[in-house]
């Protein structure tokens, strides 16, 4: 058994923010052996390839996925390099491996007293480490997974937007991306003064809501960042009037977007589930 993770009043001030509101927390992971550099990179040939992903780190804010450069180099060479060779990368649902599964439930166990009575059970919980170069960038994207990032090395500001302002994603970008489309997503200047920027520093912690869009900017050192995450009934149901909105849209019609937390969309995700069922049973496009 590790120590934990949050202390008492970080956990109060989460409280206060779940799952609703981006605001920053502490945490106690820093000196954490499985988050070294060296454990990372033997973690990362641990994987396999399609759940790693790595690219140049020299971005702007929004740019299409297709358009993002790869370094050209090895995963090994990419971690073993990263304070020069200008990149970034994500080592995705880290809980495949046993010691880094463990480390993912214990640090989210700490959180169930604040998200069980908000949203439920945690279901579909996955973990996701961030190593990127100095000043690189993480295009503007959305996640639906409720989400921490905890900062383990090195600083950098993360810059989060509403989550459910439709002026700034519209609804068909969200459909698009729950029928299968990218997270990236565009970015014009204005966006600017809707947003809230977090400078994180190790030991920092950011909670950042479902589908907050962000775009992320790393200090002048070699990042690492650790990213708990977990669903819930409620993004599961925003996710399925996503798709009902979506089947709307494709009849001519203009469906509104879903509620937020704590309003909920039953109508929509149960009859988005039928839709998806039957097409199975009867092989219908």
């Amino acid at each position: 058994m590790m120590k934990p993770v949050f202390s008492a009043a970080s956990l109060d001030d989460f409280a206060t923010l779940y799952p609703a509101h981006p605001g920053l927390l502490r945490h106690d992971l820093t000196d954490h052996p499985l988050l070294r550099l060296d454990a990372l990179v033997a973690l990362a040939q641990r994987m396999t390839p399609d759940t790693v992903e790595y690219n140049r780190a020299d971005l702007p804010i929004g740019i299409d996925p297709a358009d993002i450069p790869a370094n050209r180099l090895s995963i090994a060479e990419t971690i073993r390099s990263i304070e020069r060779n200008g990149s970034w990368m994500v080592l995705k649902f880290v809980e495949q491996d046993p010691a880094y599964r463990a480390l993912l439930k214990e640090t989210l166990a700490a959180l169930h007293p604040v998200t069980d009575p908000a949203t439920g059970p945690m279901l579909t919980q996955a973990g996701f480490i961030f190593i990127s170069s100095p000043d690189a960038v993480t295009p503007f994207h959305f996640d639906p997974e409720h989400n921490i990032l905890l900062q383990i090395r090195g600083d950098k500001v993360m810059t989060v937007c509403p989550a459910h302002d439709e002026r700034i994603v519209p609804g068909e970008h969200h459909e698009t991306f729950h029928m299968g489309g990218h997270r990236n997503l565009p970015w014009r200047d204005d966006f600017s003064t809707k947003a809230e920027a977090f400078r994180l520093t190790p030991g920092d912690a950011l909670h950042v809501p479902v589908k907050a869009p962000h775009w992320v900017k790393n200090g002048p050192d070699v990042s690492i960042s650790f990213s708990i995450t977990w669903r819930s009934r409620w993004s599961y149901q925003e996710a399925d009037a996503r798709g009902m909105n979506h089947v709307l849209r494709g009849l001519g019609l203009e469906p509104k977007a879903p509620k937020a937390f704590p309003d909920h969309n039953i109508g929509k995700s149960v009859a988005y589930r039928v839709i998806r069922r039957a097409k199975r049973v009867f092989g219908r496009g």
